[in-house]
């Protein structure tokens, strides 16, 4: 009998790990140890993926990775996928696919029990549509003459250095470890000119391949899921965020951190653009039952404009409805306030997300796997 294996996809912008820095923080330990209570045994491999590329050629790697780690041999295969990684998977094992020409494809969608989506912008996020303005074609220029150019590498490279001494500062003057601290820990004393350095390598990538962005807007996405269907056979499920709308004001003691005020600032920008639905491709409305259960865990009525930071709520819903978590879109893999250890908190929503509701998200994703081999028995 062959290995049972779960494979984690990451999401847009996504990495397995740069430098010490892990896309799943701490994912893989608390999905095995919510597996090993139902008793599933599994091997999880977190994929690598090409963090801006088209979601078919993200598929297509995805599929050369179930290969290379024994997918074709295995007993069950479970995907999970965070943000983009969701339709990464989706195209994968959608029937009729044609991603190589060996039909490794179908092979591997025969041996899938269970696909789960985590904050996936099944219905596309307003956000991909910013990537297509001025300002968003320029962030990704810069982002590729960094990575491209022995220039962009020096003045990267000396941004990071300065970066680090500032935190190493705040150490010296007591302030407590907060995100910057974590950054230059993990990663930025880490950088090296070198262009073979992961960060080069990361950035790369980006300049190379950038199709995701117009397939994430809601038009893109439409033609997306007229395209791609589910696979009879397979038990899809989501897990759903979402954030109250962000208040300006903040406590004394944030208001006299200024890396913390920059975060908030980037946070309520991204939470403004995602809140903006496309009048004309508008999500599917959930039900009666899914509303109950996104107000009863958010603690607020959802509408369109309701969204973990990243994604729309609403676009985050496909097949049956897992668990919600009252969390950003980067909450729910690890990167948050209370999380401690080397994670930091990137999008400071105010969510107030804690160990307990990280553990009760991937418990949620045991149970549907779990149960996705039960009701397949």
């Amino acid at each position: 009998m062959g290995a049972r294996l779960v494979f984690l996809v990451p999401g847009f912008f996504g990495f397995t790990s740069v430098g010490a820095v892990s896309y799943f923080e701490r994912v893989e330990h608390a999905l095995r140890r919510a597996l090993k209570r139902r008793g599933v045994e599994a091997r999880i491999v977190r994929c690598r993926t090409q963090p801006t590329a088209s979601i078919p050629r993200r598929a297509d790697l995805l599929r050369r990775q179930v290969q290379r780690h024994g997918g074709l041999a295995a007993a069950e295969l479970h995907f999970v996928g965070h943000s983009t990684g969701g339709l990464d998977m989706r195209m994968l094992l959608a029937p009729g696919v044609k991603l190589s020409r060996g039909g490794a494809e179908e092979r591997i969608a025969a041996l899938t029990r269970s696909a789960t989506s985590v904050a996936t912008p099944h219905h596309g996020t307003p956000l991909a549509n910013h990537f297509l303005s001025i300002q968003g074609q320029t962030l990704l220029l810069v982002l590729s003459a960094l990575a491209t150019s022995g220039q962009g590498r020096g003045t990267l490279l000396a941004a990071a250095k300065a970066i680090a001494l500032v935190a190493r500062l705040d150490d010296w003057l007591g302030r407590e470890q907060g995100p910057l601290d974590r950054l230059a820990e993990a990663l930025l004393r880490r950088i090296r000119f070198d262009r073979r350095d992961p960060v080069w390598r990361y950035l790369g990538e980006i300049e190379r391949d950038q199709g995701a962005v117009l397939q994430l807007t809601p038009e893109g996405i439409e033609l997306f899921d007229a395209a791609v269907a589910d696979r009879p056979g397979i038990h899809y499920g989501c897990i759903v965020a979402g954030v109250p709308p962000p208040q300006q004001q903040g406590l004394s003691g944030e208001l006299l951190d200024p890396e913390y005020l920059a975060l908030r600032a980037l946070f309520r920008l991204l939470h403004a653009l995602a809140s903006r639905p496309h009048p004309h491709y508008p999500y599917p409305r959930p039900t009666a039952a899914a509303q109950r259960d996104l107000q009863a865990a958010l603690g607020f009525a959802s509408t369109p404009a309701t969204n973990d930071g990243v994604v729309p709520t609403w676009s985050q819903l496909h097949g049956r409805l897992l668990h919600v978590a009252r969390a950003d879109h980067l909450d729910v893999v690890g990167h948050y306030t209370l999380a401690g250890g080397r994670t930091a908190d990137w999008l400071p929503s105010g969510a107030g997300f804690t160990p307990e509701g990280f553990e009760a998200t991937w418990d949620a994703v045991a149970a549907a796997i779990a149960g996705s081999r039960a009701r397949r028995g």
